[in-house]
């Protein structure tokens, strides 16, 4: 499953690739699709397919379920530690566990590109070592603090969709990949592994054609008869081709796709996961109006349990492989209809167990780096204060929009982006639904 990173060629084509002005050319409303088809990354993927395996993330060769292979192991799980740490308008979420003598950790998504509150928690946690890094996509929210993590980190693998991006943080982000020791994937819906106990089943996307939210990477975990759900920003077209794939989709813990926002979490794909418990990572009073209100009310309508990052800090979910319980490091409720949600609350009713982790690691969320300037407000940038570099973190917007942005200031709102050559209506579609530019 491993692929072992290509550094010679391969990286000069790639670097020399990055530093243009790359495009990532998503569909418009037609669904007219121009597909991408030579990305570098993938080139990598495909090329490596004769080499061995990594010892430590396993892929699975025989078609039994997850729950098959939990029926058939011997003696109970140790605890399984997971992560949704608080990193404003951004994503993270860390697992920690163990199989006896051996500890794993699994970092999903790895925060905003202006802060370095993820590297911060890692160490606060005592990470020493990251056996698998997923980063859903490109969009700097999610990839932003990659660069420092494999750096700092001894980092076994590495998964990425294959979409690329114009921005500095994506190139800083690929580079440090390429000079690290880490292996490289690409994985695809129907691809299933192991890392010890922990279970994982790719959902998501089957193929890629550069529309790099809606083909976020989405994993199940399955971790004794506990299952945890991750989309990333993947939209209501991507839950519907993961409902028609014919997949297992049920899951315990869903964390809500994009932030909460309208855009994901249908009724018929949260019917389809049917989850007890949602979680959502949204910056508190974030401009972007997340989570949704149609979404939160569509979850409490169900009957479920839903916290936030925005409400209730880092949350940290405990299990044992057959019960969970839930710690948050800020009690809330969540509008538009309170979620009940505690401080503390459990699946089995048993209240007694804690997690202190989080009260004492997250007073380092959302600091911010030197150079976020006053242009950012939260994770927003502002399209007319931004810096030329902040500005490319923006999708579509490489080195020479970018200087023409700057030319063009000021701009009334997002959609005057389209006064900027080879901005249309489809790119502004684009910028509004990453919900970076402000």
């Amino acid at each position: 499953m491993a692929r072992r990173l290509l550094l010679s060629m391969l990286m000069a084509v790639f670097l020399v690739g990055c530093g243009q002005d790359i495009e990532q050319n998503q569909a418009d409303m037609s669904g007219e699709v121009p597909v991408a088809e030579d990305s570098s990354l993938s080139e990598k993927a495909e090329e490596e397919n004769e080499e061995e395996p990594a010892k430590d993330v396993a892929e699975t060769e025989e078609s039994s379920s997850p729950e098959d292979a939990v029926e058939n192991s011997s003696g109970p799980l140790d605890e399984l530690k997971v992560h949704y740490i608080d990193v404003g308008q951004a994503d993270a979420a860390l697992f920690q566990y163990s199989d006896g003598e051996d500890s794993y950790t699994i970092l999903f998504d790895t925060g905003d590109w202006r802060g370095n509150d993820v590297v911060n928690y890692l160490a606060a946690q005592n990470v020493s070592d990251i056996d698998l890094i997923v980063v859903s996509h490109p969009d700097a929210d999610h990839i932003g603090q990659l660069a420092e993590i494999v750096s700092t980190y001894e980092t076994g693998e590495v998964w990425l969709s294959g979409n690329e991006s114009s921005s500095k943080t994506f190139q800083n982000a690929i580079e440090a990949v390429i000079n690290s020791d880490a292996d490289y994937h690409e994985p695809r819906m129907g691809e299933e592994f192991a890392i010890g106990p922990m279970e994982i089943d790719v959902l998501y996307p089957r193929n890629i054609s550069g529309k790099a939210n809606e083909e976020s990477i989405s994993l199940k975990f399955t971790y004794g008869d506990v299952r945890f759900i991750f989309t990333g920003d993947a939209e209501k077209s991507g839950e519907q081709e993961m409902i028609q794939s014919g997949m297992k989709l049920d899951a315990d813990i869903l964390q809500l796709g994009h932030h909460g926002s309208k855009t994901s979490s249908s009724s018929s794909f949260i019917d389809a996961v049917n989850p007890s418990v949602a979680i959502y990572s949204a910056g508190e009073n974030n401009s972007y109006g997340h989570p949704s209100a149609e979404v939160v009310s569509l979850i409490q309508d169900k009957g479920m349990e839903l916290y936030g990052t925005d409400v209730h800090g880092t949350i940290v979910v405990t299990t044992d492989g057959k019960e969970f319980s839930i710690a948050t490091k800020e009690d809330g409720t969540i509008s538009p209809k309170s979620s009940g949600a505690s401080s503390e609350s459990t699946s089995s009713g048993d209240s007694s167990s804690s997690t202190s982790e989080s009260d004492s690691s997250n007073t380092t969320s959302n600091e911010k780096s030197e150079n976020s300037g006053s242009a950012s407000a939260g994770s927003c940038i502002n399209i007319n204060e931004a810096s030329v570099e902040e500005l490319q973190n923006i999708i579509h917007i490489g080195p020479a929009r970018a200087e023409e942005l700057i030319q063009l200031r000021p701009f009334k709102s997002v959609d005057d982006l389209s006064r900027i050559n080879g901005i249309g209506p489809a790119r502004i579609d684009d910028i509004k639904n990453e919900g970076l530019a402000c």
